[in-house]
């Protein structure tokens, strides 16, 4: 359950595109860590004796920015939504499969989705490129968020 102290920090952090991600991570007391995780780890989220919540996010520094910004989002719902699944750790496979319930994983992309990409900054932002939902729409919105265009394809319905 989202706390109002967090979602003050989501709307903070969200009010600006793009959105500085890790900040938001250490706003939540997360320590973020780019890991050289195996090829077919995208990231994960374990306890930690040194972060402020008790949790660590390490991301695949092998991949993209666009990525890595979406694992960190990724880790982060499960830190908000799932905390009490974590336990000793969930690692999220490039699929972003865990030993979570698909219906957690869902929940847990939904909301960074929501998080990188909030709907009133991306209807803003398609307005002004004309209102068009298109590949060319959906790759500069993508440029504008830091995020993959398969991803902003998601978001404006399109993929």
């Amino acid at each position: 359950m989202i706390t109002p102290l967090q979602r003050q920090h989501i709307e903070e952090f969200t009010s600006n595109v793009p959105v500085r991600i890790a900040g938001l991570a250490r706003a939540l007391g997360l320590e973020v860590v780019s890991a050289g995780l195996s090829p077919n780890i995208s990231g994960l989220i374990e306890p930690s004796a040194t972060a402020a919540a008790g949790f660590v996010v390490k991301v695949n520094k092998y991949e993209s920015d666009e990525r890595q910004r979406f694992t960190i989002a990724h880790e982060i719902a499960h830190f908000l939504l799932h905390r009490d699944h974590i336990r000793n750790g969930v690692v999220d496979n490039v699929m972003y499969r865990s030993s979570l319930s698909s219906k957690k994983e869902t929940e847990a992309n939904k909301l960074a989705a929501d998080i990188l990409m909030p709907t009133d900054k991306v209807l803003d932002e398609l307005n002004a490129l004309g209102g068009t939902r298109d590949d060319i729409a959906a790759s500069a919105l993508a440029r504008k968020f830091k995020v993959s265009t398969a991803a902003m394809k998601v978001r404006l319905g399109i993929a």
